[in-house]
């Protein structure tokens, strides 16, 4: 195991103390990069605005009689979010962060469930909230990012933060001055449910601190970064690394403004860490390819990969001059690409970091706030979940032959529990250890490596497991297949693998422009590709079936398929 000393980073023990340092620290610095409708630039907004706006909408939540109780966010990634979850998590009550892609009925269960007594949102919702208003009995406050006539129970943010300004200047310091209990429940989080419905995670101050004071030993962020958001910001992943994580680092956060736009808001921003899951970066990995092929210079960077390759053993680094066009695409400034929510192919981390770009992932669960392992930016392998992370312990629970076993977690960064779910904290939380559900190995090195979910994992009549997302890794190395799921089909006494498969439509009308294929034809040529595959596999983990589908697969919104809704047998 090597012993490269960690990045230093300044003591941090809530979210309070983290606004407040980095709003002094880094009072002149940008903190946001924002879009406003009719001005195609980004603008700035400092840190300092930062503490302004936040203690102003704390202090009159406050004021509106929402101290100590829960206050739902839901909305697209933009600033007046960031201030609302930081508002009401320093000083006014507990933050619960919703999907803002939820169906209506299942947004109003979350609103039950939580027992939220505010609603903060974006007017893009605002049919939503309206149809839903008269469900919302408990709800006394809806309070909109954008503005609106201010009407009994609905509010617009400005004219909230305008009032808390003001009454803030008449002297009323009771946010301001809030003490922060570390350990109670300050934030409610519903898990993205891949396996099951949803569960509502319990995280404190001490649980999402302890996760960013540790992650940033282990990645370095400097002032200077600028971060991309792209992900929901509701979910743990975005909102601790993409989110609280550049704010304690004083560095900035440039919001996108949609898929499409990516690249081009890189290029705006000048981005230097994005933070994606694997179908973006690979989807990107496949367009930069794509665009090298349609120059046909898809043999020289091949040399050129060879060659910069060799140089960077005995120290010369040219990758980024050598490939400035490839990094020009991503805005020319890129650092490091973050992958997280699930394993990116090792080929795919390997082929970015040919051109220059580095690219590592980790490993983690909303449970964990969420990380539990990270690929260090100098220690790092393409096939693994990570290192853990400092003062943090991760262990093996009953391992097989070949050291495989359940990932279970101790650290200040495990969950306080699920809410009003003493069946499900039974399974999870055992003398302090947190059991992930989660498959895995640890080796020699100390990285964790994942194999696959535990509900996930088949097993054939002899007793051999089969982790259908190890075949699917190698399912999705192929240029036809998109995405993929691998399933176990009851064939008469035992079981047989299937995949169901979505294909990628934009390389195959590129292959076969000259010679268009039938449906049928594609599956005999896909399933060709699926025959080459099982000859690198052992006999029982071969796929014995597919099925080409016509539609994509229902996901979290972390791209992640919802395998219980998928899987029907």
């Amino acid at each position: 195991m090597k012993n490269i000393p960690y990045y230093e980073v300044r003591d941090l023990s809530n979210i309070k103390q983290l606004v407040n340092d980095s709003c002094r620290i880094y009072a002149d610095r940008t903190a946001y990069l924002v879009k406003r409708p009719g001005n195609e630039d980004y603008q700035a907004i400092k840190y300092s605005k930062v503490k302004e706006d936040v203690d102003a909408l704390g202090t009159a939540l406050i004021n509106l009689g929402l101290k100590g109780k829960r206050i739902a966010v839901v909305g697209e990634n933009r600033y007046e979010w960031a201030i609302s979850y930081l508002a009401v998590i320093t000083g006014v009550g507990i933050v619960v962060p919703l999907d803002r892609q939820l169906p209506e009925k299942e947004l109003s269960n979350c609103i039950k469930r939580s027992e939220v007594s505010a609603v903060i949102y974006s007017s893009k919702l605002e049919d939503s909230i309206n149809k839903l208003f008269t469900d919302f009995e408990n709800v006394e406050k809806f309070i909109c990012f954008d503005d609106i006539n201010d009407n009994g129970n609905f509010m617009s943010l400005a004219n909230v933060i305008k009032y808390g300004k003001k009454l803030i200047e008449e002297g009323n310091r009771e946010f301001i001055d809030a003490k922060i209990n570390e350990e109670e429940m300050s934030e409610m989080l519903f898990t993205s449910g891949t396996t099951s419905e949803p569960k509502i995670v319990m995280l404190s101050h001490k649980n999402i601190c302890f996760n960013i004071h540790e992650q940033c030993k282990m990645l370095e962020i400097v002032p200077e970064d600028v971060f991309l958001s792209v992900l929901p910001i509701h979910h743990t992943y975005e909102c601790t690394c993409g989110f609280l994580t550049p704010l304690y680092r004083g560095a900035s956060v440039a919001y996108c403004e949609g898929l499409r736009h990516i690249q081009k808001n890189m290029q705006q921003a000048k981005v230097t860490v994005f933070l994606g899951v694997p179908l973006i970066f690979e989807t990107l990995y496949r367009k930069i390819w794509g665009g090298i092929g349609k120059q046909g210079k898809t043999n020289l960077v091949k040399k050129m990969i060879k060659v910069t390759n060799a140089l960077d053993k005995i120290g010369i680094h040219l990758k980024k001059k050598i490939f400035k066009e490839i990094h020009e695409q991503l805005g020319g400034h890129i650092k490091v690409l973050i992958v997280g929510a699930a394993a990116m192919t090792p080929e795919v981390s390997k082929g970015f970091r040919d051109l220059g770009i580095l690219t590592v992932q980790g490993y983690g669960l909303s449970e964990c706030a969420p990380i539990v392992a990270l690929n260090r930016d100098v220690d790092y392998k393409d096939d693994a979940a990570g290192l853990p992370l400092p003062n943090e312990e991760v262990k093996i629970d009953n391992p097989n032959e070949e050291g495989v076993g359940e990932i279970i977690v101790k650290g200040d960064h495990v969950m306080l529990g699920y809410y009003k779910n003493d069946e499900e904290n039974r399974k999870a939380l055992k003398d302090g250890w947190f059991y992930t559900g989660d498959l895995g190995f640890i080796d020699e090195d100390g990285f964790i490596h994942i194999t696959g979910r535990k509900k996930n994992v088949i097993i054939t009549k002899n007793g051999k497991n089969i982790y259908p997302e190890e075949i699917e890794t190698m399912l999705l190395r192929n240029d036809y297949i998109k995405e993929c799921m691998v399933y176990g089909k009851k064939d008469k006494d035992d079981v047989k693998l299937a995949a169901e498969i979505v294909l990628d439509n934009d390389y195959i009308e590129e292959k076969f422009k000259d010679n268009p294929k039938t449906k049928e034809e594609l599956k005999q040529i896909v399933w060709e590709e699926v025959k080459k595959i099982n000859q690198e596999l052992v006999s029982y983990k071969h796929v014995k079936e597919i099925n080409i589908r016509d539609t994509e697969f229902k996901k979290t919104t972390t791209m992640k398929i919802k395998r219980y809704l998928e899987v029907k047998n």
